[in-house]
C-alpha cells in the first residue's frame, strides 16, 4: 500500500509542476504579446 501512495504522490506532483510552470509562463507572455500588439498594430490592450 505504502508504494501505490508514493507513486500516486509523485504524479500529483508532476502534475502540479507542470500546471504551476505553465501559469507561470503563459501569463507574462500574454502580457508580453499584448504589449507587443499594441505597440505594432496600434491595438487595445483589452482586444
Amino acid at each position: 500500500m505504502n508504494i501505490i501512495a508514493a507513486i500516486l504522490f509523485g504524479i500529483y506532483g508532476v502534475i502540479g509542476g507542470v500546471s504551476t510552470v505553465v501559469c507561470t509562463v503563459s501569463i507574462p507572455g500574454i502580457i508580453i504579446w499584448k504589449i507587443y500588439r499594441k505597440t505594432k498594430y496600434h491595438k487595445a490592450l483589452t482586444d
